[in-house]
């Protein structure tokens, strides 16, 4: 090789090494801490997800923000626990209210350091105008406005539903580019092509900026129910209709792990893969796997909020690395800020910086606690270290005999009337109750969650808001 060539590709390698990274964000609807291979899935195989795992870290204890859709995605944009900045739940069609724009998300952040930003995929922080993605950070977006059960169709059979039963007065599903609607999801088969769309306009968008830093979110769609998995996938696992979902999402992955290979980006793109909360567990075998954490979406026990959360970020995450200590996706904001050196804003937020723990220091420990908050504003446990304090509050169970083929089983209301104590090392499906040995553990948890209940409420002991909780959007008029 002549000396000529040998100067240019140093000159190359240093420039890409000057390059602020790009960053892949990808997060997966209702997928369980069980529903990935290198996570002990079974009856299908996920060897593009593995392989990145093998190449970078994955978390065993990283926790989305909230169980539920809206909450835990306003948490993972902002690094806020979403009940801070007024967020709770999952947004419906009927609803005037969305992520305030005086918030700052991860987009925007990227955006003010000249990224170019997209989002592909469900959105689901309100659906008018005013919140949509355009309008907190993203240069573009394709995808729906909240979940793909929010239609006037059946789930299982796709037909029209009458007005004023059920769902049937929802309006039609909206697939939305930028700011417009572009056509509306108005049968299963429309529900089957959106991983592959999402996977395309991803593909397309980093060919388009190779050349810029760039920040891509892909929220897909699936694994919410109403499920749909393209013809290339349909019936291909052995673990039904779920379990071709998850195939192709892998192969999502992979496709988008390729354009990154084509285009000579991989060894300067931070790659990120986790999920917005656990398994709807209620719809049997159309949901995931907790991998044997308790309960599941929308409750506070692990199943419900501990999800998969792999990264690789060559030449600084270690590979086939596990990391164990505590971590959240409100954590990502202050992380990404701090890696690329961007500006947070003066907004309080609850999230910490984790780069120590993707650089492979296990001897760091950012994160000390992990607050449960769901519902209107109920705080109904507090993880610190090794212990999960859970609180008195009541919950709907799936731990009964779910329905299968897209029906849904009804929980069962359940009630925890006194404090619960767990060793999260030794215990973590939550099955033995140690609150009798270890009452010192209970004391040090409790002064976590009286700051909370001062600081953000708790609708639990009466307190509707604390002295820091911001305020939602809202349309005026």
């Amino acid at each position: 090789m002549s000396s000529v060539l040998l100067n240019n590709c140093s000159q190359s390698k240093q420039k890409q090494n000057n390059k602020k990274p790009n960053v892949v964000l990808i997060l997966i609807d209702d997928e369980g801490y069980g529903d990935i291979g290198c996570y002990g899935a079974t009856g299908f195989q996920t060897p593009n997800l593995d392989h990145i795992a093998s190449q970078g870290m994955r978390f065993t204890n990283y926790y989305a923000a909230q169980p539920v859709c809206s909450a835990s995605r306003a948490g993972l944009l902002t690094g806020c626990y979403p009940n801070r900045i007024g967020l709770t739940g999952a947004l419906f069609p009927r609803d005037t209210i969305g992520m305030n724009t005086s918030e700052l998300t991860i987009a925007e952040m990227f955006k003010d350091q000249n990224y170019a930003t997209a989002c592909f995929g469900k959105w689901h922080l309100g659906w008018q105008k005013e919140f949509l993605p355009l309008q907190h950070g993203f240069d573009e977006f394709v995808g729906l406005p909240y979940s793909n059960d929010m239609w006037p169709y059946d789930n299982v059979t796709g037909e029209k539903l009458p007005k004023g039963r059920g769902r049937g007065s929802y309006p039609e599903l909206p697939l939305i580019v930028g700011n417009g609607i572009s056509e509306t999801i108005s049968s299963l088969k429309d529900q089957d092509k959106l991983t592959t769309l999402y996977t395309e306009k991803a593909v397309d968008f980093i060919n388009r900026n190779k050349d810029n830093p760039f920040f891509l979110y892909v929220p897909h769609t699936m694994g919410h129910v109403p499920l749909g998995v393209s013809e290339k996938f349909r019936g291909k696992s052995k673990h039904g209709l779920y379990g071709d979902v998850m195939m192709e999402i892998d192969w999502s992955v992979g496709e988008i792990n390729k354009a990154l290979k084509q285009n000579n980006l991989e060894d300067n793109t931070i790659f990120i893969f986790t999920s917005d909360n656990g398994p709807w567990l209620s719809y049997g075998n159309h949901a995931g796997s907790t991998g044997g954490l308790r309960e599941g979406k929308f409750t506070s026990w692990e199943g419900g909020q501990r999800v998969p959360f792999i990264i690789r970020w060559p030449g600084n995450s270690p590979e086939g690395t596990v990391c164990n200590k505590l971590a959240s996706a409100i954590d990502l904001l202050p992380t990404l800020t701090s890696i690329t050196n961007g500006k947070l804003s003066n907004n309080k937020i609850d999230g910490v910086d984790i780069t120590s723990l993707w650089k492979g220091d296990f001897e760091a420990s950012p994160r000390e606690t992990i607050l449960y908050y769901f519902g209107k504003n109920h705080l109904n446990g507090v993880r610190k270290g090794n212990w999960k304090l859970v609180l008195p509050h009541t919950y709907g169970s799936a731990n009964i005999k779910p329905r299968n083929d897209g029906y849904r089983a009804r929980k069962v209301k359940m009630t925890i009337d006194q404090p619960e104590l767990y060793n999260m090392m030794r215990d973590p499906g939550e099955r033995i109750n140690v609150i009798e040995s270890y009452p010192e553990k209970v004391l040090e948890l409790m002064e976590v969650v009286e700051q909370y209940r001062k600081e953000l409420g708790d609708l639990n002991v009466g307190i509707a808001k604390g002295s820091e909780n911001r305020k939602i959007g809202k349309i005026e008029g």
